[in-house]
């Protein structure tokens, strides 16, 4: 028999708009002014609360925290293509995506400074607490999906984590029985570049991370994280074809951490400084800033305005954080499983006792 090629790929990468602030019109999604205008005030809010949180932490009125300073596009952009019958699977830094899926931001605040109560959704977002594990929460968010399918409910499923998960075995897993059963789930990557302090060219060899789809026979497309409508035109693509059938994709946002790991972290050490100028020449929001100073939707006072609303919200959420009665004794345990074992009523009793 002769030789021949029985499988081969190709890999899309989708930018849309460049650092100028020039974008391509053929692929622009259809948003209104008041859209773009939304954009953008949903990143600056983002990076108000990371910047608050940052300082927070410093001051010893939070703890240990991931910033997610450089990568605020792929988190709205993606985040404003999910429909509220969606669910969503987070991983530890997707601040902006709870942001613009209107989760509270005192909430937020609270779980940050260890407070677990923090990580109780409102009854109407559908969004499962953080998972600090790395990549454990991908095989549950497929689980989710094909549960969904299973039913017959017409939604689909996000699932967010960063380049270094797609070293774990859950991602693997996870993607494998997705490709199987054709679970109507999108796995959204934000490859920052690094995994604490290890490159991505140290975790694999493939050329890109979107083509690790193919070997579970599906799509896998990389979009320039930092551009707001090719994320969301990317992911509002997917999830319309999973909420349709069409099964599931692997979206890599390629955009850059500009901040430390968390803040137990010194990226300085092992991080060139050079690699860290040139992503900040790639701002999320200054890209999206010069696209509405050319459409004329933005100016200083509108700047202004916007950034003093952000910082007067964060504000606000501090102090509601802060204000919080403190936990009822007994009540770290109430939500460990939907009925307490002997052993965890027994836990429960002597915390109300010894209090």
């Amino acid at each position: 028999m002769p030789e021949e090629t029985i499988a081969s790929l190709a890999v899309r990468r989708l930018s849309i708009l460049d650092e100028s602030g020039t974008a391509d019109a053929a692929l622009l999604p259809s948003f209104s002014d008041d859209e773009i205008r939304r954009c953008y005030e949903l990143l600056v809010l983002s990076r108000a609360f990371d910047t608050r949180a940052l300082a927070l932490q410093r001051e010893g009125r939070i703890g240990t925290y991931p910033s997610i300073l450089g990568q605020e596009a792929a988190q709205v952009g993606s985040a404003l293509a999910i429909a509220k019958s969606d669910w969503v699977f987070p991983s530890f830094r997707e601040m902006g995506m709870h942001i613009t899926l209107g989760y509270p931001l005192d909430l937020l605040f609270r779980y940050w400074a260890g407070d677990e109560r923090g990580m109780h959704a409102p009854d109407d977002l559908n969004i499962f607490p953080v998972c600090v594990s790395v990549g454990t929460h991908i095989p549950h968010a497929v689980g989710a999906a094909l549960a969904a399918k299973l039913r017959g409910d017409p939604i689909a499923v996000v699932t967010y984590f960063g380049d270094g998960a797609t070293s774990k075995g859950d991602f693997h897993e996870g993607f494998n029985l997705a490709g199987v059963y054709r679970a109507p789930v999108v796995f959204i990557c934000q490859n920052n570049q690094w995994a604490i302090s290890v490159p991505v060219a140290r975790q694999t060899a493939a050329t890109t991370l979107a083509q690790k789809a193919w070997a579970y026979g599906f799509e896998g497309v990389q979009v320039d994280g930092n551009d707001v409508f090719a994320v969301y035109r990317a992911t509002s693509e997917s999830l319309e074809k999973a909420r349709s059938g069409g099964g599931p994709t692997f979206i890599e946002c390629l955009t850059y951490r500009l901040g430390d790991h968390t803040t137990a972290d010194d990226a300085s050490r092992y991080r060139p400084a050079v690699e860290l100028e040139a992503w900040r020449g790639r701002d999320p929001i200054l890209r999206l800033r010069r696209y509405m100073e050319q459409k004329g939707l933005w100016s200083e006072a509108y700047g202004k305005d916007v950034q003093q609303q952000a910082e007067a919200r964060i504000d606000e959420a501090v102090h509601m954080a802060e204000s919080a009665p403190p936990p009822e004794p007994g009540e770290m345990v109430d939500a460990a499983c939907a009925t307490l074992s002997p052993r965890l009523q027994r836990q429960r009793d002597e915390l109300v006792q010894t209090s």
